[in-house]
């Protein structure tokens, strides 16, 4: 699965931002999707530079109230991936950006990671039927320890 997801990555998505940038230069022609793709980069690192503040100033708020900033630090992460998709020269990515930044969209998308990451930070969480998670150790496979036990009574200790 992760072979095909780098495949879409880094075949089929440069194939689709060259397709669509040829018919919009086709459409308006070369010169004004030249310019619109300047435009939207730099109108991308504006609204990444508004956002980024925003979300560094909840950050600290956050911090000052004296709670997890999680929903904050999530915030931070989606927007350097949305200004780094408006960067990015296309305007698929650069419609993937803005929905990472625009604040409305970037809630909807916070809600559905935290609630695919939780699930699976608790399925690695150890238990009492199963010690260790799901059994990821590092290093291997583990090892056995011999040795012995002695029982002591605990009416005899000092």
């Amino acid at each position: 699965m992760p072979l095909l997801v780098l495949l879409a990555l880094f075949v089929v998505v440069p194939i689709l931002e060259i397709y669509v940038i040829i018919q919009v230069g086709q459409a308006i022609g070369a010169l004004w999707t030249i310019a619109l793709l300047i435009g939207d980069s730099l109108v991308g690192s504006i609204l990444m530079k508004s956002q980024g503040r925003a979300a560094w100033q909840r950050f600290r708020a956050a911090l000052a109230e004296g709670r997890m900033p999680a929903r904050e630090v999530l915030d931070g992460v989606l927007i350097i991936f949305g200004g780094a998709f408006l960067v990015t020269p296309g305007f698929c990515s650069d419609v993937v950006g803005a929905l990472l930044l625009l604040p409305p969209t970037r809630t909807v998308l916070r809600r559905v990671l935290v609630r695919r990451f939780s699930f699976a930070m608790l399925a690695d969480l150890p238990n009492p039927r199963m010690p260790g998670g799901r059994g990821r150790r590092p290093g291997g496979q583990g090892f056995d320890v011999d040795g012995t036990a002695t029982e002591i009574d605990p009416r005899r200790l000092p």
